[in-house]
């Protein structure tokens, strides 16, 4: 992790993103107006990092490996409750976008957005508003993303762990590596997914975390 020097008086934001040339790009954006104190480059990282850093609000991108921005944060809530989140994505889906909302009162932008907006989010969000990108608002979005979520809710953490990293295309042995457990271990949350969701192979477990946004 890349720590980064800071003062007391500005909003102290932590940055994850798993492209080096983007999170640089950020954090140009963001030292303006924020103390930067930190940049981190995937899900798992950024939850070992942030309850040292205690930010007060995290920049983060959805799509990141080992852990995406979600799952991440809906853990870090428990570590961290008072901090806020404004989500970066290429993805302009309003079901994305939904269940990214079902955290809370978070931002939700796309990569591709002007400074201005991502600076006009952050700014938002810290005074406890939520902010959606206006390309995405419509009145039926929410309705739409709570159904895209349902699925992923009925996963245990561990479950979306294990899911995400076989749908990387991590060996069995890998996956256990990260999770510090055993293969076992790794074998029967693979084993209770595919059965409660019907999926037959590999192939049909890839598809449904590309369809529950747990890869991209």
């Amino acid at each position: 992790m890349k720590h980064l020097s800071h003062t007391n008086r500005l909003p102290r934001v932590l940055i994850a993103d798993d492209h080096a040339v983007v999170a640089e790009g950020l954090c140009s954006i963001l030292q303006k107006s924020c103390d930067v104190i930190g940049i981190v480059r995937d899900g798992r990282e950024l939850l070992v990092e942030a309850p040292k850093l205690e930010p007060d609000l995290i920049v983060l991108d959805i799509s990141m490996p080992v852990l995406n921005g979600l799952d991440a944060a809906e853990q870090l809530k428990h570590f961290l409750p008072k901090v806020k989140f404004v989500f970066l994505t290429m993805k302009d889906d309003p079901n994305l976008a939904a269940a990214a909302l079902n955290l809370g009162k978070v931002g939700y932008v796309l990569k591709h957005s002007l400074s201005s907006e991502l600076l006009h989010a952050v700014s938002e969000v810290l005074q406890g508003n939520a902010y959606v990108t206006p390309r995405l608002r419509s009145e039926n979005w929410a309705v739409q993303g709570l159904r895209a979520r349902q699925v992923s809710q009925d996963l245990t953490p561990r479950q979306k762990e294990v899911l995400q990293l076989l749908a990387e295309g991590r060996p069995m042995k890998e996956v256990a590596q990260i999770l510090n457990v055993s293969e076992k271990a790794i074998m029967f949350h693979k084993y209770r997914i595919m059965a409660s969701f019907n999926l037959k192979n590999n192939a049909e477990l890839v598809l449904f975390a590309l369809k529950h946004h747990l890869i991209s």
